[in-house]
Protein backbone atom coordinates (compact mmCIF):
# COMPACT_ATOMS: atom_id res chain seq x y z
CA UNK A 1 0.00 0.00 0.00
CA UNK A 2 1.03 3.63 -1.00
CA UNK A 3 0.89 6.92 1.59
CA UNK A 4 1.32 9.87 0.18
CA UNK A 5 2.10 13.20 2.05
CA UNK A 6 0.49 16.21 0.82
CA UNK A 7 0.22 20.33 0.92
CA UNK A 8 -2.77 21.77 0.14
CA UNK A 9 -3.36 25.49 -0.58
CA UNK A 10 -6.14 28.16 -0.63
CA UNK A 11 -6.44 31.95 -0.70
CA UNK A 12 -8.28 33.60 2.64
CA UNK A 13 -8.45 37.39 2.54
CA UNK A 14 -5.45 37.50 0.08
CA UNK A 15 -3.48 35.27 2.11
CA UNK A 16 -2.27 31.94 0.87
CA UNK A 17 -3.25 29.40 3.51
CA UNK A 18 -1.37 25.61 3.28
CA UNK A 19 -2.61 22.96 4.80
CA UNK A 20 -0.44 19.35 5.56
CA UNK A 21 -1.34 16.14 5.73
CA UNK A 22 -1.51 12.62 4.89
CA UNK A 23 -3.72 9.89 2.78
CA UNK A 24 -3.53 6.88 1.31
CA UNK A 25 -5.85 8.00 -1.69
CA UNK A 26 -4.97 11.01 -2.83
CA UNK A 27 -7.63 12.20 -5.27
CA UNK A 28 -10.31 11.12 -2.51
CA UNK A 29 -8.50 13.19 0.39
CA UNK A 30 -8.88 16.44 -2.12
CA UNK A 31 -12.69 15.85 -2.60
CA UNK A 32 -13.80 15.43 1.01
CA UNK A 33 -11.19 18.68 1.48
CA UNK A 34 -13.33 20.48 -0.67
CA UNK A 35 -16.54 19.35 -0.14
CA UNK A 36 -16.68 19.82 3.43
CA UNK A 37 -15.88 17.24 5.01
CA UNK A 38 -12.17 16.75 5.32
CA UNK A 39 -10.67 17.90 8.62
CA UNK A 40 -12.29 21.24 10.19
CA UNK A 41 -9.59 23.50 9.27
CA UNK A 42 -9.99 22.97 5.33
CA UNK A 43 -13.48 23.72 5.51
CA UNK A 44 -15.19 26.28 3.66
CA UNK A 45 -12.14 27.23 0.93
CA UNK A 46 -11.33 25.47 -2.87
CA UNK A 47 -8.45 23.56 -2.20
CA UNK A 48 -5.44 22.69 -4.61
CA UNK A 49 -2.60 20.18 -3.83
CA UNK A 50 0.73 21.85 -4.38
CA UNK A 51 2.95 19.11 -2.81
CA UNK A 52 2.94 15.32 -3.00
CA UNK A 53 5.61 12.61 -2.16
CA UNK A 54 4.79 8.66 -1.86
CA UNK A 55 6.10 6.88 0.51
CA UNK A 56 5.60 3.09 0.96
CA UNK A 57 5.32 2.62 4.66
CA UNK A 58 2.59 4.21 6.91
CA UNK A 59 5.71 5.11 9.40
CA UNK A 60 7.67 7.05 7.16
CA UNK A 61 4.85 8.94 6.14
CA UNK A 62 3.82 9.98 9.20
CA UNK A 63 7.14 10.79 10.69
CA UNK A 64 7.39 12.95 7.54
CA UNK A 65 3.75 14.42 7.83
CA UNK A 66 5.47 15.69 11.45
CA UNK A 67 8.60 17.24 10.03
CA UNK A 68 6.74 19.48 7.63
CA UNK A 69 4.25 20.29 10.40
CA UNK A 70 6.87 21.08 12.59
CA UNK A 71 9.51 22.67 10.04
CA UNK A 72 7.93 25.43 8.66
CA UNK A 73 10.67 26.35 6.71
CA UNK A 74 11.66 23.01 5.17
CA UNK A 75 7.67 23.20 4.30
CA UNK A 76 8.23 26.62 2.45
CA UNK A 77 11.28 25.39 0.33
CA UNK A 78 9.31 22.43 -0.78
CA UNK A 79 6.48 24.79 -1.79
CA UNK A 80 9.55 26.93 -3.73
CA UNK A 81 11.06 24.77 -5.06
CA UNK A 82 8.06 23.92 -6.96
CA UNK A 83 7.51 27.34 -8.31
CA UNK A 84 10.61 27.21 -10.20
Amino acid sequence: MSYYVYILSTKRNKKLITYTGYTTDLKKRLILHNSGKGAKFTRGSFWKIVFKKKFISKNRALKFEYLLKKKRSLKFKLLNEKRL
